[in-house]
């Protein structure tokens, strides 16, 4: 599994505290689809995302992007190209105010033309493992956050992390069942931010419970 990109240390981290966090998928969900971006050029945000990602930032939610990008086990692209577009993504969404605490990126794919990343892993989803890395990295508390996506791998990598889930889609997918439904990113990442409210939840909590 590679992680891209620089972490962003969390605010107020201490020993024995978790933060819960926010996955979000990349291509998408917080860009627009495109068949295999290769160039920082072809990543387009969605519309209408900044002031809920902004909300949930607010809240104390770490935002951290989980994809799976087997551009590069197919060969489309390497990896200062990947690089060099997840900087472009930390601009545009810095642009709205929105700071992402971590990017990560699964390269493999089990047909793929590049031998070292043609496997069958754990980070790739459906598989949880970019979660999990991330919440061993982070210190994040997977019970407490979402997992957003647009597709089914997304929110089937979220139960398997033990994250609730929130699908970004025009339509309700098949034998997809998250806990909330959007049909835009934009409406997703509310949903996420007001039962995130009705909790009384978002700041970060003891990781063992005070009597």
């Amino acid at each position: 599994m590679d992680l891209t990109g620089t972490l962003t240390p969390l605010a107020g981290d201490r020993a024995g505290h978790t933060q819960r966090a926010v996955f979000l998928d990349r291509d998408g969900t917080l860009t627009e689809p495109r068949h295999y971006p290769r160039h920082p050029e072809d990543l387009v945000l969605q519309p209408g995302i900044g002031p809920p990602l902004r909300a949930l930032q607010d809240q104390g939610l770490a935002l951290v992007v989980v994809t799976n990008q087997s551009g590069l086990a197919r060969g489309l692209f390497d990896e200062p190209a990947l690089t060099a577009m997840h900087h472009r993504l930390r601009d545009l969404l810095a642009g709205l105010g929105v700071h992402l605490t971590g990017i990560y990126a699964c390269p493999h794919h089990p047909e793929g033309n590049v031998r070292h990343l043609r496997t069958t892993c754990h980070c790739r989803k459906p598989q949880p493992g970019m979660l999990q890395q991330a919440a061993a990295d982070l210190h994040l508390d997977l019970t407490g956050s979402w997992m957003i996506g647009d597709s089914t791998c997304d929110i089937q990598a979220g139960r398997r992390a033990g994250t609730r889930t929130a699908l970004a889609a025009p339509n309700p997918l098949p034998g997809c069942l998250p806990d909330v439904w959007g049909t835009t990113t934009a409406s997703a990442l509310t949903h996420v931010h007001n039962a995130l409210r009705a909790q009384g939840t978002g700041e970060p909590r003891p990781s063992t419970p005070k009597p």
